[in-house]
């Protein structure tokens, strides 16, 4: 099974039932001297070929470098919020959407993730939702709105780990495909009506009428089934023994989820609110 954050389902790390990704692996939950999953060999054998020093992804590895990436997209969300011109507001928000795509894309599909792509992506992200959340909140007339998104996604991606470990749910390959199938659909609708927008054609759906309440509710409830594949993934990589460069693709596609969840709920509460 693979997560529908294509971040995640890029490194054969991550793919449940690819326990011989490495050589020696054992598939995932077959005991092995050393545990269970992973390489089944001692860590300074499991890589062959690898820095002495080279040893498996940990989830320390992941939170951390989470922690570092989400850091990184708010500090440069402030910095747009404070300290862009207003003239320049409009040619950021469009370049750190484009450029956040383009890392985005880049990032997916690259055998070995690059620290400092995942560092860029993350700022031009931050510029994107800088710039976009204070509009919003201009709009509703109360920043606080953005405190109140930030808290919410906090409390919702923590319900959804909570849910996930404690009702030890099983991410199988019919849920999987579903959650697959509906995020490229929802994919494909905001990318139609980017293009049909530049035509001057307005289809409610990115606005912030009934419509787009709709679509921005189906949007953040594909981010949650996304986090819990998202969090599979992680755990499974864990325990296969994946390359501890791997912690930054997790920590990449994580931080996409959670920028998606974020602002579908910033439009949520932005569209109930009603503007000023």
């Amino acid at each position: 099974m693979q997560s529908s954050n294509p971040v995640l389902n890029r490194s054969s790390a991550f793919a449940p039932g690819h326990g011989q990704a490495y050589p020696g692996a054992a598939p995932y939950g077959q005991q092995t001297p050393y545990g269970y999953g992973g390489s089944g060999m001692p860590p300074q054998q499991q890589y062959p070929g690898a820095p002495a020093s080279s040893r498996p992804m940990t989830l320390d590895d992941v939170i951390v470098k989470t922690a570092v990436t989400l850091g990184v997209v708010v500090l440069a969300a402030a910095l747009a919020w404070w300290r862009i011109p207003v003239e320049f507001v409009k040619p950021a928000f469009l370049a750190g959407a484009l450029v956040g795509f383009a890392l985005a894309m880049v990032l997916s599909f690259s055998r070995k993730v690059s620290p400092a792509l995942v560092m860029l992506y993350a700022a031009a992200e931050g510029v994107f939702l800088g710039i976009g959340s204070k509009f919003i909140a201009a709009w509703v007339g109360d920043s606080g709105i953005i405190v109140q998104a930030v808290l919410a996604t906090m409390v919702t991606a923590g319900l959804t780990l909570a849910t996930y470990k404690y009702f030890a749910i099983k991410v199988t390959p019919k849920f999987t495909k579903m959650v697959v199938i509906g995020t490229a659909g929802f994919a494909g609708v905001l990318l139609i009506n980017l293009v049909l927008s530049f035509f001057g054609i307005s289809t409610g759906i990115s606005g912030m009428g009934p419509m787009g309440l709709l679509f921005a509710a189906l949007g953040a409830g594909l981010a949650v089934f996304n986090l819990i594949l998202d969090f599979d993934m992680v755990e499974q990589g864990v325990r296969q023994g994946a390359p501890q460069n791997e912690a930054w693709r997790a920590a990449f596609g994580l931080t996409v989820t959670l920028v998606w969840l974020y602002w579908n709920i910033l439009r949520i509460l932005a569209i109930l609110r009603g503007g000023d």
